[in-house]
């Protein structure tokens, strides 16, 4: 579910009845869903908010004394977290020159690889690694220096989703998906992951490959449909998320008494984000069981589902779904308006350490490596800011 998997021991984890739902939602309660998404650019989304500055300002005093002299951030885990950083500082009005920075996207360029793919050679962690630096690589882009990697990385990344061309047929679970470990089993977490970075590099939902990877999401989700007549798909009708269907299907949640897998919220936030950048609409029986689910789980104190294990990872992928659909306000399944960038700005700087950083008491999934959630607290506060464009 995470970013990157725990090292040494490397865990393969990442990190709801159709109709029914879908009736009980009216469209104007659907999180004012809108289809324009609002994954703006570095430079438009980077508005100035003073509170957000703020913690910033010190996340980036923090990493500039603890970036290796070669410029990475924890290099036993490859070149990911080293783009996440990049992504984050970007994302938040840093320029390419800025000195962390640009060490960074000097790592980032010694790994590129001879089948465009953008790695560490010697970990298993193609998929993700190359997804992520093509998030960084695009934000770093605006001059076109990075173009020809990009579309390097972009052509790679697509020649890792499991299809026809790796004798996959449509009916099969792990058609659309993308995976990572020895036999690349797919999942939602490196699937929304290569949604994002297709995406970034500009694949809208009319591109080939992400008409796959919506394949493969919609059968992450607990609802049986004409998208989904997967087994665990009517076990646990509760439109919410769980993390891959392929090998008979896996919650880092768990099962239930019947068979079916729980749902948690940072893969129903993933979902529910990729089916938007996939061009699913808001009346949609997906888009309104996901929001359903979403508004009877709401909380920023908990990965919903799973506790603590991925806080972080949830906050970043919260932000993202909700700037993808739209709107400052969530009303929760009691009726409570939510302002969720505000709350989860507040929240954000409540959890910051004195000197800067972040981290999690839950070391599962990396994140009891500040650099790794100091990374993914700056995607989720660049997705805080006022919107400023689309």
């Amino acid at each position: 579910m995470n970013i990157l998997p725990t090292l040494p021991t490397v865990s393969r984890r990442g990190f709801l009845a159709a109709a029914t739902i879908a009736a009980t939602i009216p469209a104007t309660e659907l999180l004012h869903l809108n289809n324009a998404g609002s994954n703006a650019s570095a430079a438009a989304i980077a508005a100035a908010d003073p509170k957000i500055d703020a913690l910033v300002a010190k996340a980036v005093d923090y990493l500039g004394k603890h970036q290796g002299d070669d410029g990475s951030f924890t290099p036993q885990a490859g070149v990911g977290v080293t783009a996440l950083v990049a992504t984050g500082l970007l994302r938040n009005g840093r320029s390419p020159d800025d000195p962390v920075v640009a060490k960074s996207l000097k790592v980032i360029e010694a790994a590129v690889q001879p089948d465009g793919g953008i790695y560490s050679p010697k970990l298993d962690f193609k998929n993700y690694e190359t997804s992520i630096v093509v998030m960084c690589l695009t934000e770093a882009n605006a001059d076109k220096r990075y173009e020809k990697l990009i579309r390097g990385a972009e052509k790679y990344l697509k020649a890792t989703q499991w299809n026809e061309e790796q004798k996959k047929e449509k009916s099969d679970t792990f058609y659309g998906g993308a995976g990572y470990g020895k036999h690349k089993r797919p999942d939602l977490s490196n699937t929304s992951f290569l949604i994002d970075a297709l995406k970034a590099a500009g694949n809208g939902p009319d591109d080939e490959s992400m008409k796959k990877a919506l394949v493969f999401v919609s059968r992450c989700q607990n609802m049986e449909s004409e998208f989904n007549n997967t087994p665990a798909a009517a076990k646990n009708p509760d439109g919410g998320f769980y993390y891959t269907p392929a090998n008979g299907g896996e919650s880092e949640a768990g099962k239930l008494p019947n068979g079916g897998l729980r749902s948690y919220a940072s893969m129903t936030y993933a979902g529910l984000k990729s089916m938007v950048y996939c061009g699913v609409k808001a009346d949609d029986p997906r888009i309104k069981a996901a929001t359903k689910w979403i508004q009877e789980n709401y909380d920023l104190k908990t990965n919903p589902g799973i506790g603590l294990d991925g806080l972080y990872y949830y906050y970043q992928v919260f932000a993202k779904a909700l700037s993808a659909v739209g709107g400052d306000t969530i009303e929760d399944a009691k009726g409570v308006k939510h302002n969720w960038r505000q709350e989860l700005t507040d929240e954000l700087a409540a959890r910051q350490q004195p000197n800067g950083s972040w981290t999690n008491s839950k070391s599962r999934w990396l994140e009891g490596d500040p650099n790794v959630v100091t990374g993914y607290v700056l995607l989720a506060l660049s997705y805080c800011r006022p919107e400023t464009g689309k």
